[in-house]
């Protein structure tokens, strides 16, 4: 009887709020592998490797194999190759296959400064992992596709194989049991569900490596088989599933899955929720699929992908092609169906300047975004049009290397001391250096301002009574004098260091021992410090005598009376801890409905009419700044709801 062949599997992902995702990528090989090898009988596989660990640790569990397969990724890929290389220095005759988005699609210099690396895939790899088990022993790899390899001191590449067409023919590794080992092994972990219904993506945004290592062309999975994987995670009690395709909704179909979802949430309470990255033209389908969710309870939140608004930026992104039009009509429609949205905006795209940048939110909040954007540094990927040198060449492109922290993320240190890091863009031709740091100051003063609701309603009745673009607003924030407003110089000189800090490599969030211990945006750490101690009602002073000064200054006639209640409304509804009555306000103008009409995308006329309101600080209360940090300032931002309920009396 032969020896079986011991094949390992490695795929360390990021673990989100103390759960861990399925090792999906090396999942669906070892089912695939299992269904379509000739003699399936002659392989063990040993358990996936999903989490981080000490690298002596993981060698020692991948110790008997013979083969071992490697997700490469860039949150993984200081600790995979450091693990390979340990592995294969105590076992020289393991063979080491590295796969996944972060192997250059022009392997020779990585084979070559990687000499633990034997083989590495491209693209797809179930068919190609499949015939290198196959080969093991003759290692024959002539005949194998889609692989770049070794052979006398030259690299080898051989032939692409044509891509999967029809995805039925790959097993599910949830339904064939393949992750069954790992959770009886780990009882007591919570588990993210990877959730793949199509491949492909139509689009080649020059950011993203997703269309490219696609060709653009769209495959998808039965319908019956995604149904089953859904009752599989209920049946699991799986509470978040992650949805990896890249346009989810492109298909009708995509409307009877998510309404199956929902029907299943509905009958056994599980998945929680469904998190989908939603197509980018087709607006009625997505439309739907996002409404079906939101109904369902199962998002915190509809993704608005936008990235840009500036034509310029878009063309040179190759993003011309996405209507920004479909983006606008979702927004006023989920808006007027009280739909949570929040929008994706990336910084230091090329072509995009600090002007272009600054219009463009101001654009997105005008048109009825007033939840949550996304601002996203822009970084590199290996095998993105934006990878290669000579495009970053023709636009300017300067990048930093810098460590990998994830917002939220706990403060922890590895035992090998083993960190990620990444290709930051920090400065283009369009946007220099000292202009990428305006931009991210401003992006993170808009967030404060407007998207934490410290001063979200003054800014709205200044835009909607004063027609003052809310980025005008939003810049007096960062251009004040250090002595007639120092809570508010020393907020933007906080932005402006930190931007600074993470153009000569440090973090992109901010880490904070005292505060949960984990590594908070900058914006939600100045709302914290701000509060804790006690300079907000200062801060609030400051602000009103910033902007009557500015109104005066530039002649522009306004109510006194009706903009400090304005602020003053909005100073009272930020959730605070140690709040344990309801709290009664008169005004002397209807703000509070005027504030709520604007943001249901049906504005209604400012009065001058008495209005009596209670705020409802009883209903629920915080005993601890530290649980107030975790509960509003955290767990709100995608609902931005950091604002108590008010009831007009």
């Amino acid at each position: 009887m032969k020896k079986e062949k011991v094949v390992g599997l490695v795929q360390i992902n990021n673990s989100f709020s103390g759960q861990s995702y399925f090792p999906y990528s090396v999942g669906i090989l070892q089912a695939y592998a299992q269904k379509y090898l000739q003699r399936p009988e002659e392989y063990k596989f040993l358990p996936q490797i999903f989490n981080r660990m000490p690298v002596r640790n993981a060698v020692k569990l991948l110790s008997e194999a013979d083969v071992i397969f490697f997700s490469f990724y860039v949150w993984n890929q200081k600790i995979t190759l450091e693990i390979a290389k340990q592995i294969k220095s105590s076992k020289p005759e393991v063979l080491i296959i590295f796969g996944g988005p972060q192997v250059p699609s022009y392997s020779e210099d990585f084979m070559k400064n990687h000499s633990f690396v034997d083989i590495v895939c491209h693209g797809e790899g179930e068919i190609v992992c499949t015939a290198i088990l196959e080969k093991i022993e003759t290692k024959n790899w002539e005949t194998c596709p889609s692989i770049s390899y070794k052979k006398s001191n030259t690299i080898i590449t051989n032939k692409r194989v044509e891509r999967l067409r029809n995805l039925s023919a790959i097993p599910s590794p949830y339904l064939s049991g393949v992750f069954d080992v790992i959770m009886k092994e780990n009882p007591n972990e919570h588990w993210i569900g990877l959730w793949e219904t199509n491949r492909g993506c139509p689009f080649t945004c020059a950011y993203c490596d997703w269309g490219s290592s696609t060709h653009n062309q769209m495959f998808a999975y039965d319908i019956e088989r995604l149904r089953k994987e859904i009752e599989w995670f209920a049946d699991h009690k799986i509470e978040f599933i992650f949805c990896a395709d890249s346009n989810f909704g492109i298909m009708p179909r995509d409307i009877d899955l998510v309404s199956y979802v929902a029907k299943i949430k509905e009958t056994k309470g599980y998945p929680h929720a469904l998190s989908v990255q939603t197509t980018k033209n087709a607006t009625e389908q997505s439309y739907a699929v996002s409404k079906i969710l939101s109904d369902a309870g199962l998002n915190k939140g509809i993704s608005l992908s936008l990235q840009s608004v500036d034509p310029t930026t878009l063309k040179i992104i190759n993003r011309s092609n996405i209507s920004t039009e479909t983006f606008q009509e979702l927004q006023h429609r989920f808006t007027r169906d009280k739909v949570e949205t929040f929008t994706d905006l990336i910084l230091g795209l090329p072509g995009e300047t600090y002007d272009s940048f600054t219009l463009g939110v101001s654009k997105i909040i005008a048109d009825g975004q007033h939840n949550r954007i996304q601002f996203n540094n822009l970084s590199i990927l290996p095998n993105a049009q934006m990878g290669d040198q000579k495009y970053q060449k023709k636009y300017g492109i300067q990048t930093v290397t810098n460590t990998i922290v994830n917002i939220h993320g706990s403060i922890t240190k590895n035992e090998d001391d083993i960190i990620e890091t990444q290709e930051l863009v920090i400065a283009t031709d369009s946007t220099p250096k000292e202009d990428w740091v305006k931009t991210r100051a401003f992006a993170w003063m808009t967030a404060l301002l407007h998207f934490d609701k410290i001063f979200q309603i003054p800014l709205i009745f200044l835009h909607e009574i004063h027609r003052l673009d809310y980025r005008d607003s939003i810049k007096l924030f960062l251009e004040t004098n250090g002595n007639e407003y120092p809570i508010i110089s020393k907020i933007s000189d906080f932005f402006i260091q930190k931007a600074r800090d993470i153009q000569i490599g440090k973090e992109e969030f901010c880490r904070s021992l005292e505060w949960l211990n984990i590594w908070w945006p900058a914006d939600e750490l100045v709302l914290i410090q701000i509060c804790t101690q006690n300079e907000i009602s200062a801060l609030y002073e400051e602000a009103e005598m910033l902007v009557l000064t500015y109104l005066k200054k530039n002649k522009i006639s306004f109510d006194t009376i009706a903009l400090h209640e304005a602020i003053e409304l909005n100073k009272n509804l930020v959730k605070l801890p140690f709040q344990i009555k309801d709290q009664k306000i008169i005004l002397s103008h209807n703000i509070w409905e005027f504030y709520k009409s604007v943001l249901s995308g049906t504005p209604i006329l400012l009065e001058k009419i008495e209005t009596k309101y209670l705020i409802d600080k009883s209903f629920k209360t915080w005993n601890s700044w530290e649980t107030w940090a975790r509960e509003v300032v955290w767990w709100c931002n995608k609902k931005g709801a950091y604002m108590y309920t008010i009831k007009n009396i």
